[in-house]
């Protein structure tokens, strides 16, 4: 399979590369971070976003702590916390900070095995996307017509792309697929991110506001739904952007298939269920100014989560690059952990 002719973070001469995503579509520009606070910042003020990318930068946010730490111990640890904590909800984040530091520990805090873990998490990312992509476009049939929702392509990952990457897949084997892509509101990741990467890949789609979704479930133009995730817990909840619980009400009601496409790492095999998920709140600026301009009253409250959770009741299946994941949830998931087939 060709690989983008971009790529949303890469560790070239000492320093993590990403794209400033806040510019896309207008402008395409790379940034460079050379210090755990500069990855820290990037992943806060989503110049990084989407669960597995956060986790791949935050996976070299550890290296260049350990750099800056420059032997002390104390120091590395308060760096890894920042890191850790620097956004609640995707568990990508915790998990890659934990893998490279226990890599750093084990290793003696051993500077090239730290870069090599950091690497690898990169490498699997990309070959588990590439793997669920595969087995994903099962679920899709020729001709049909495919909703998504927020960013899961390329740009949200270290490589390809995960719901993004099935439809990918798809257009790519000939299934004549369209896609609508809702705009995600409010920072437009749908409108800005996805539609970006589906119009340079060719692949036939609309753009529409979110709230126009419902009203085509409705009248049968979806044919399925496939979006992301930024956590699954063990019976089956996931955490996705803003929106994807209606989406999940309204395709239940009208017998819409609804699928999640993840990577095993972002399954917390630690939570049980949903709402045990730190959900974040934004800066209500992010809904009362768009580009700058007013958009509301300064003095409106306002209310901004960035995720909603998704009941595993109103959920078809979980792509993976294990298998797809069917009811039950909470058996099917503690198979997977076992490592057994499913």
């Amino acid at each position: 399979m060709k690989e983008e002719d971009f790529k949303a973070i890469e560790f070239v001469d000492g320093k993590l590369r990403v794209i400033d995503q806040r510019l896309l579509p207008g402008k395409l520009e790379y940034i460079d971070l050379v210090t755990a606070e500069d990855v820290a910042e990037a992943i806060r003020t989503m110049i990084v976003r989407g669960a597995p990318a956060i986790g791949g930068a935050a996976g070299y946010g550890v290296y260049l702590a350990l750099i800056e730490a420059k032997g002390d111990t104390g120091i590395f640890g308060k760096l890894c916390t920042m890191l850790r904590t620097s956004r609640p909800t995707a568990v990508n984040l915790m998990w890659a900070v934990d893998r490279v530091m226990k890599k750093a520990i084990d290793s003696g805090y051993e500077k090239e095995a730290v870069k090599n873990e950091a690497d690898l998490i990169v490498q699997e990312d990309r070959e588990m996307n590439h793997r669920l992509s595969g087995i994903g476009i099962s679920v899709i049939r020729k001709g049909d017509t495919i909703l998504t929702h927020c960013n899961a392509g390329a740009l949200a990952t270290c490589g390809w792309g995960t719901a993004l990457g099935v439809i990918k897949e798809a257009h790519r084997n000939g299934l004549d697929i369209h896609v609508y892509a809702d705009e995600t509101r409010p920072l437009l990741q749908g409108a800005r991110l996805t539609a970006w990467e589906l119009t340079r890949d060719g692949i036939p789609a609309t753009l529409i506001p979110d709230s126009a979704a419902a009203s085509l479930i409705r009248d049968g133009k979806i044919d399925l739904i496939i979006l992301g995730a930024d956590r699954i817990t063990t019976n089956g909840d996931v955490a996705n952007k803003l929106g994807t619980f209606m989406l999940s009400v309204v395709a239940k009601e009208y017998g819409v298939p609804f699928y999640s496409a993840a990577p095993t790492s972002t399954i917390d095999f630690s939570m049980k269920e949903g709402k045990d998920i730190p959900i974040e709140v934004r800066n209500p600026e992010e809904v009362k100014r768009f580009g700058g301009i007013l958009m509301a009253p300064e003095e409106i409250e306002v209310y901004n989560p960035a995720f909603d959770v998704t009941p595993h009741q109103n959920i078809t299946g979980i792509i993976t690059e294990k298998g797809i994941i069917y009811p039950p949830f909470d058996k099917n998931i503690e198979r997977l952990r076992k490592g057994e087939e499913l």
